[in-house]
């Protein structure tokens, strides 16, 4: 993770970034975060903004990060304040990695161990316990 690559052109929109779906119905409603594309430092201010707006929303909340293609210092330090965000709301956070890239990055830099990741959105989705 020594350099940040730029997504392509600075015109970023969060579409090129995130899609949100609910799954569930009322208050016990997961939300579910579809990611993709790079997030590095141009993205990831893009995707916390609207993490940040929707975290308090759902009890459940999971980062679909298999459409990722690249996963800079600033996606994963977007990651990790989230996973911090809906922690102190007593809510949790599952990732989805889905690719080796998503993996790689968590592994290298020692934050694999910190989240409650699943193999696919239906697994994530799951009641524990």
């Amino acid at each position: 993770m020594s350099s940040e690559t730029p997504a392509e052109d600075g015109g970023v929109e969060i579409e090129d970034v995130v899609r949100f779906e609910r799954a569930g119905e009322g208050d016990g409603a997961s939300l579910v975060a579809h990611v993709h594309g790079e997030i590095d430092t141009l993205t990831a201010p893009l995707l916390r903004t609207e993490l940040d707006a929707r975290l308090p929303e759902a009890p459940l909340v999971v980062l679909d990060l298999s459409g990722v293609t690249f996963l800079g210092s600033a996606g994963l330090a977007v990651l990790v304040a989230a996973k911090d965000a809906v922690e102190r709301r007593g809510h949790t956070l599952r990732l989805v990695c889905g690719s080796r890239i998503v993996t790689r990055a968590l592994e290298a830099t020692g934050l694999l161990a910190l989240f409650d990741v699943a193999d696919g959105v239906s697994d994530a989705l799951r009641p524990t316990g």
